[in-house]
């Protein structure tokens, strides 16, 4: 038998997901890259793990691989794609389930209506949490790259994030600028990168160049990400629609301190299948 697999997406982006529960399974840098191919393999932005937990309080444990075979923090979009995965697998029949991820424990709920709801934490502003090179904590941020000075705003939301504000982001450098700065060396672990344009307070469009995977269709802790960074600028309402190429988000922050960031939104099943030989890449 095969290693059996489920292709799943939130906002078209896309995962291959995998119950390593019920499953032995064992694998390479090179052979998540081999599977992220999309004309030689499966062809997805992150590959998605379901392991038992170590932690008492967490009911699974959630591992993300980017397509170039790096193990990252946190992933928004797949982990409303690993809650609706484990519930409708059988391996949970709660609708409110704890999840130990690299980045800590974080609730997913499964909303009535499909959706599914998760609580992303508190947003990290102190550089050190991303990490990033600065000397202070401070709101924004210039940064050199492409041979001009861009200001950003940096937040972790269990990843490292920059933010850029833009009046338009169907004109926005985000392949260029994205690519510079992901492995800028004032970001230590390479970074997300957002283009947001405030609509109104109530909506940011968005595009997200994602560290290891390129631009993707939607980005989920991207999304979070730039409804927090412009939420401290005084740009948006504590609920906010994002607007990501692939579809919509709802997040919600009230930016107090200790209050946690919640985000909102869909996932689709695509197919299920199973890996038979090996998938041969670069």
């Amino acid at each position: 038998m095969g290693l059996r697999f489920t292709k799943m997406h939130g906002l078209g982006n896309d995962f291959m997901v995998i119950d390593a529960i019920s499953q032995p399974m064992t694998f390479s840098a090179k052979q998540v890259k081999a599977w992220a191919n999309r004309h030689t393999g499966v062809g997805f932005d992150q590959l998605l793990v379901v392991e038992k937990s170590s932690n008492d309080q967490a009911d699974f444990r959630y591992r993300i691989f980017n397509a170039d075979g790096s193990e990252v923090q946190q992933c928004g979009n797949g982990a409303r794609c690993f809650a609706r995965f484990v519930f409708d697998k059988g391996l949970t029949q709660k609708r409110e389930i704890p999840v130990e991820t690299a980045s800590g424990l974080i609730v997913l709920y499964l909303e009535d209506d499909g959706q599914v709801r998760v609580n992303m934490g508190v947003p990290k502003f102190a550089p050190q949490a991303l990490p990033f090179d600065a000397p202070a904590q401070a709101e924004q941020y210039e940064i050199e790259a492409l041979n001009q000075a861009w200001c950003i705003g940096a937040v972790s939301m269990g990843n490292p994030h920059a933010v850029l504000a833009v009046e338009n982001i169907t004109t926005a450098p985000v392949e260029s600028l994205g690519a510079a700065l992901e492995s800028h060396a004032r970001f230590a672990e390479r970074v997300n990168v957002g283009f947001a344009q405030v609509i109104s307070p109530q909506q940011i469009k968005l595009r997200v160049f994602e560290r290891g995977a390129g631009e993707t269709q939607a980005c989920g802790t991207g999304a979070c990400a730039a409804m927090a960074v412009m939420r401290l600028w005084g740009k948006v309402d504590d609920s906010v629609t994002v607007s990501l190429p692939g579809g919509d988000l709802l997040i919600h922050w009230t930016g107090e301190a200790q209050a946690p960031l919640w985000m909102t939104g869909p996932v689709a099943t695509v197919f299920e299948a199973e890996l038979t030989g090996e998938v041969v890449g670069d």
